[in-house]
């Protein structure tokens, strides 16, 4: 494995970064992770767009321009000789003092991994998973915008720790108001009748790659979808459920909180995006290497 880090390629053993680097002192930085099928980098240009609106948004100068990090991007799967994987893209803000302030780093960091993910085991895309709701609640968009990825993933991490601890593979975190926003690492659907429903940002959910691309998928197909305010109501009633994100792809629920989830398997239009977006990902775009 090689990971590109400030300009270098170096091995797994060799790629370190300071103690002092802000973003492992105060998680401030931020990321994107992004997948790559059959040699292709899945959607790369959205990726980045997202990375450099966040950082932006946290004042944070990326070191490259997204033309030179979108090649650095490339350089690292070609060099891993990647036909599948995960790539992590991270810029933090860089090595600083034990003070917070930003001003005493002045120069960022920037990492790239490329390697294998499997963030749920195989067989539970057939079968689908089971969610809880956690009491640890998504932050408020007048404190951190949601749609700011940063490495600051605490809230995300006590949320997964209260799903494993339930039995779950997955929880959904609420918003301030009670709304569902999304889940530790993914965004949430439901279907009720032929209608697809997702939560919006301004609820707390991430504006997600592969959320996006299971909208566009949904109106080529000529499936109603919208964003819509949604309860645990919603998902207790709901015909059907499933997340989707660049980890997960597109992941069915069958219970949730101890309820049933439709039939209790995973709905027909679940199993149409599953299909959907798998063909999709294996040939949008050109081979890298």
């Amino acid at each position: 494995m090689l990971i590109y880090v400030d300009g270098e390629m170096r091995t797994r053993e060799t790629a370190m970064v300071s103690v002092f680097d802000h973003g492992l002192l105060y998680g401030d930085g931020v990321f994107e992770g992004i997948r790559v099928y059959n040699r292709r980098i899945f959607r790369l240009d959205a990726h980045l767009d997202r990375l450099y609106a966040s950082a932006r948004a946290i004042a944070l100068d990326v070191p490259l321009a997204p033309t030179e990090m979108a090649e650095a991007v490339r350089r690292t799967v070609r060099e891993n000789r990647k036909e599948d994987g995960y790539i992590r893209l991270m810029v933090t803000r860089g090595t600083g003092d034990l003070g917070l302030d930003p001003r005493k780093c002045p120069r960022p960091t920037v990492i790239i991994i490329v390697t294998d993910i499997q963030v749920y085991p195989a067989p539970l895309y057939a079968a689908g998973i089971k969610v809880v709701t956690s009491p640890t609640r998504q932050v408020s968009h007048e404190a951190v915008d949601p749609r700011i990825k940063s490495l600051n993933y605490l809230k995300n991490v006590l949320a997964k720790i209260d799903a494993g601890r339930a039995g779950a593979e997955e929880a959904i975190m609420l918003n301030a108001d009670g709304f569902i926003a999304e889940c530790t690492a993914d965004n949430l659907f439901v279907v009720r009748g032929a209608t697809l429903l997702t939560p919006s940002p301004q609820d707390g959910a991430l504006d997600g790659i592969t959320r996006s691309a299971v909208l566009s998928l949904a109106a080529e197909a000529g499936v109603e979808a919208r964003e819509a305010r949604l309860t645990r109501y919603d998902v207790y009633t709901a015909d059907e459920c499933f997340l989707s994100g660049t980890g997960a792809e597109v992941m069915p629920v069958v219970e949730i909180d101890g309820r049933r989830v439709g039939t209790g398997t995973p709905g027909a239009l679940t199993r149409r995006f599953q299909e959907a977006f798998h063909a999709l990902a294996r040939s949008e775009g050109d081979p890298v290497w």
